[in-house]
């Protein structure tokens, strides 16, 4: 997709992971990352495991530094919102150049995990969680 008035290339790509919704836009660039308008490592509250996370699919690419990383996330947690916006890099790296897409695929980054909260049922404390039985 070709923006109009910056004459730059822009990949775009959405992850989902529980409840986190992550939009993902890829400029070329000098590897900078911006989540909901704050430095990456600030938003991801410096931890390199979310960064680890979140980058990954940068990393086993060798792409690091080349793309600068524009990314709108909303709901869940951090560990959600990391892993939903790995896999809109993912997508948008697959946008790129179909050829990522062999290479991602194998690392197991292209696959959306469907895990999300079972609801709670009535007559129960939690989904599953019975009160304690009592005989007598």
């Amino acid at each position: 997709m070709l923006n109009s008035n910056q004459n730059k290339a822009i990949y775009s790509g959405t992850g989902r992971r529980k409840t986190s919704i992550a939009r993902v836009k890829l400029i070329p660039g000098s590897g900078k990352l911006i989540i909901n308008g704050i430095p990456g490592e600030l938003y991801l509250q410096f931890s390199p495991n979310y960064l680890r996370i979140s980058c990954a699919p940068l990393n086993i690419l060798g792409l690091i530094k080349e793309y600068d990383i524009y990314i709108r996330v909303e709901g869940g947690g951090l560990t959600g919102q990391a892993d939903a916006i790995r896999l809109g890099i993912a997508k948008a790296l697959c946008n790129i150049n179909p050829e990522n897409r062999v290479t991602l695929k194998s690392e197991g980054l292209l696959r959306r995990d469907s895990r999300i909260k079972e609801r709670k049922k009535y007559g129960l404390r939690k989904a599953r969680k019975a009160p304690q039985y009592s005989k007598r």
